[in-house]
């Protein structure tokens, strides 16, 4: 009965989107080899295991990104794949693979997520992280952190050595001081290019709060679009057909009053289910949580019997689209195929099969 009225109820949501007018998607080109299919209706062919990863979608153009800055972001992607390939390819989970290519991006100061995060308004580093296994649901999330090296370590060992999904501030850091995790000064995670674009955006800050305090308007909280994006993540299924998902953030430049964004929270910026998918997301926060966008593509599959593209889409490049919220997802479904959709100008992006060859892009319409 619960089922037959969940797919009642997304079938009226799914019929009513449809006669809503939308603005045409942008579809990334899908990479997906058809998957060997048995005619006679015998069990499937075996999954293909790989992995997908993400480093932040944004306002990247070639013009904005010089080509040696170019080959440095795609020299660290492919460290990445390649780190959570190796634990693949030896017959480790998917958990450990998720965790070891974040691992890499999150030391990477190219990546705003541990070193070389963004800075807040006043002046720290506030990381977020999140882990889940598909295989159980099982789940962990830290907040606002500032002394832990690597989040999403912290992340995994909230899911697997206590009661909870979720942790914040001092609490998650004593927590993590506990159980033996690599702690680090503050100063750690600065970069001089983090620095510079921190004092350039107190300036500019400056700047608009004389202007309305001439004009006798209060300096409202506002985000330039620039300091929006953001992000690591990965996805991956193992040899025993197990799907995990994991993300990790510095948050959003010049960010106050203790802003969380979707990161941490499940079923928004990270999710996994066996049965259906793994996604992480990167983008404008805010939209990703109010849309539940890693959860939603999930249920689409699950309860709605989309493929894996068709779902992802229909949030990414419709629903997000249609309300102005930018970034993208990457995914892969528990068959092994994959997709990484964004509606943002770039997205740092890349994945690896089997077969250990990888393939990184960053602008759209590279394979």
């Amino acid at each position: 009965m619960i089922r037959t009225a969940r797919l009642a109820c997304l079938a009226a949501v799914m019929a009513a989107a449809a006669c809503t007018p939308q603005p045409a998607p942008q579809t990334e080109p899908t990479f997906q080899p058809a998957r060997p299919t048995d005619v006679g209706g015998n069990a499937p062919a075996p999954a293909r295991w790989g992995m997908v990863i993400h480093g932040g979608a944004g306002a990247m153009t070639p013009q904005s990104i010089p080509p040696e800055r170019q080959a440095e972001y795609q020299a660290a992607l492919t460290e990445a794949l390649m780190a959570g390939h190796a634990v693949l390819a030896r017959g480790g989970s998917s958990l450990d693979a998720v965790e070891a290519a974040i691992n890499v991006m999150e030391d990477n100061p190219l990546f705003n997520a541990g070193r070389g995060a963004v800075i807040t308004a006043d002046g720290r580093i506030e990381l977020d992280a999140a882990i889940m296994d598909g295989a159980t649901l099982r789940a962990g999330a830290v907040a606002g952190l500032h002394t832990v090296r690597n989040p999403i370590d912290l992340a995994r060992a909230v899911m697997e050595r206590s009661p909870h999904v979720m942790m914040i501030g001092d609490g998650a850091e004593t927590f993590a001081r506990q159980n033996g995790l690599q702690m680090v000064e503050e100063s750690y995670f600065w970069t001089p290019t983090r620095r510079q674009q921190w004092e350039r955006a107190r300036q500019q800050d400056s700047l608009r709060a004389d202007s309305a305090a001439r004009a006798g308007r209060t300096s409202g909280y506002s985000v330039p679009e620039e300091r929006k994006w953001g992000t690591v993540g990965a996805v991956a299924l193992d040899r025993n057909g197990n799907l995990a998902a994991g993300t990790s953030t510095g948050g959003m430049m010049m960010k106050r009053y203790g802003r969380v964004g979707d990161v941490p929270i499940i079923g928004a910026g990270t999710y996994a289910n066996n049965r259906s998918c793994a996604v992480s997301a990167t983008g404008h926060g805010e939209f990703f949580i109010r849309n539940t966008v890693a959860h939603s593509i999930c249920a689409l599959m699950e309860y709605g019997g989309l493929p894996l593209q068709a779902a992802a889409d229909s949030i990414v490049m419709r629903q997000l689209v249609a309300q102005q919220g930018e970034g993208g997802i990457i995914a892969m479904d528990r068959n092994g195929d994959w997709t990484m959709p964004f509606n943002s100008t770039g997205m740092f992006r890349g994945r690896v099969g089997a077969d250990g060859v990888p393939h990184v892009g960053i602008f759209r319409g590279e394979p």
